[in-house]
């Protein structure tokens, strides 16, 4: 049976403002030696599959840093203190999109790398997208909204023309969904 490690100490390293480093020093029980591991302090964040009604995923090509190129993804983001996933993913829908949907769904609640992170991400389903506004972007964003039918998603994913890990689960629970109704 695993058991839970000791924590022998615990200190913050750098507060890079969207998430935080801390280092543990953890005993394993296995074999009672110290190891230092480093935790990535993230508030919970959401990741929002926005449908219209004639089945077109609203989704958002930006910049990502850590591979320094474009991606194609469904909106999303980092939820504010007070804030239920459904309530952060109409804001992330309009503040990147600048759509509203008709229905919020949560799908599904995920550990997104347990090995390095603490926080949350959850699946939210938006149905029946329209657009409202003119997108609202924050000083560090970059978007272009792009219309995605949903039947094109797998073979997009399969051509690796989306590969954001994250928004890949987003369509599996998707499915999942799907198939229950």
């Amino acid at each position: 049976m695993i058991r839970p490690w000791q924590i022998a100490s615990s200190e913050p390293v750098a507060d890079c403002r969207i998430f935080k480093l801390r280092k543990d020093v953890v005993v394993n029980p296995r074999t009672g030696q110290p190891h230092d591991m480093f935790v990535v302090e993230h508030p919970n964040w959401v990741n929002v599959i926005p449908l219209t009604p004639d089945e077109q995923v609203v989704m958002v090509e930006q910049w990502r840093h850590g591979t320094r190129s474009v991606h194609l993804e469904t909106p999303g983001g980092l939820m504010d203190k007070g804030e239920t996933p459904e309530q952060c993913a109409r804001r992330e829908l309009l503040e990147e999109t600048g759509c509203e949907a008709s229905e919020v769904l949560r799908l599904a609640t995920v550990h997104p790398n347990p090995a390095i992170q603490n926080n949350l991400q959850y699946y939210v389903l938006a149905m029946g997208c329209h657009s409202v506004a003119a997108p609202a972007l924050d000083h560090a964003e970059d978007i272009a909204v792009r219309l995605v039918p949903l039947a094109d998603v797998p073979d997009m994913i399969r051509a690796g023309k989306i590969t954001h890990g994250i928004v890949i689960g987003g369509f599996y629970w998707l499915e999942l969904y799907r198939q229950k109704r």
